[in-house]
């Protein structure tokens, strides 16, 4: 259980950190450090409410005949995170073509009061999922003891390398500029979001809520691809190829299983997920673009307007 303690604390704890960090660090580099606490205010109620879930769980939702309701919640968890950390990352978007000008004289027109709110409800909202995630997963390795996993070894030592890890992170970012670290962090926030979105449909798929265009002969979901002798998403499916063809994968399932948790992946993705995955980075390359179209018609329909009398 020690194991698999660390390896969730350690998706879960990093996710968050990276995702609070890149507004932390967005915040002090425009010169608004002042918002930081706010910021962090955010993630540690999230803490505190994840705490509660905890004790309901513990306490309510022991019997595992309730964890369909989980996996309800979980679908939802998933897919509102990935549109916030969208939001997020075409917010940054627009944000960063802005500051191509004389950044400090605009900075009282990106930095208002419902920009920085909206920073400050993503920090919650992304850490009460990691929170709530990491709860669901300790009750399901200690058979509902989630007391035992949280102050077990390996949770108390995943969370402390999250935390160098981020911090490894963001002390390189500062020798980027600003408009690289848009551009770098934009990315990352993409990824996670295209994962989390993907995993959702695959979730759905697992609980029998929608079906697939692609079907094997059995009646199964069929797979776009099979990469399972390369990198198992889970170290059941890694024990299941053992048994099966008698050598291991060339990653262990370990590997895998922290890939699914943070950018989504598997290794048998259905039609659905794999369209999913891909379609939801075509949307999103319409949507910067559609921004940057209308904010460059704005402004120069604002250069047209007749000065003030």
């Amino acid at each position: 259980m020690d194991i698999q303690a660390f390896l969730i604390t350690l998706r879960e704890a990093f996710e968050a950190l990276l995702i609070i960090g890149i507004i932390v660090t967005y915040l002090t580099r425009v010169g608004a450090r002042q918002w930081n606490k706010w910021v962090w205010a955010g993630a540690g109620l999230a803490l505190f409410a994840s705490f509660l879930v905890a004790l309901l769980f513990q306490i309510v939702l022991t019997d595992f005949r309730m964890m369909a309701s989980e996996n309800y919640m979980r679908i939802g968890m998933l897919f509102a995170s990935s549109l916030l950390l969208t939001h997020m990352a075409v917010w940054m978007s627009g944000q960063q073509k802005d500051m191509r000008s004389d950044m400090h004289s605009r900075l009282d027109k990106i930095l208002t009061a419902g920009s920085v709110a909206n920073l400050i409800v993503h920090s919650f909202l992304v850490t009460l999922r990691e929170g709530v995630e990491t709860v669901f997963f300790f009750a399901a390795i200690s058979g509902g003891d989630i007391q035992k996993a949280l102050t077990s070894w390996g949770a108390l030592a995943g969370l402390g390398l999250a935390c160098v890890l981020s911090y490894l992170f963001f002390n390189s970012s500062k020798k980027l500029s600003l408009r690289t670290f848009f551009t770098v962090t934009k990315v990352i926030i993409l990824i996670i979001a295209a994962g989390l979105f993907a995993q959702g449909v695959g979730v759905m798929q697992d609980l029998g809520l929608i079906g697939s265009v692609y079907r094997t002969p059995a009646g199964d979901i069929g797979e776009v691809y099979n990469i399972v002798s390369i990198l198992p998403e889970h170290p059941v499916d890694e024990q299941h190829y053992i048994r099966d063809y008698g050598t291991a994968p060339l990653l262990s399932g370990q590997v895998g299983i922290f890939l699914k948790a943070l950018l989504g992946y598997t290794h048998n993705p259905s039609v659905e997920e794999f369209a999913a995955y891909w379609l939801y980075y075509l949307v999103i390359v319409f949507l910067i673009r559609w921004r940057s179209v209308r904010q460059q018609r704005q402004k120069e329909d604002a250069a047209h307007q007749p000065p003030a009398a």
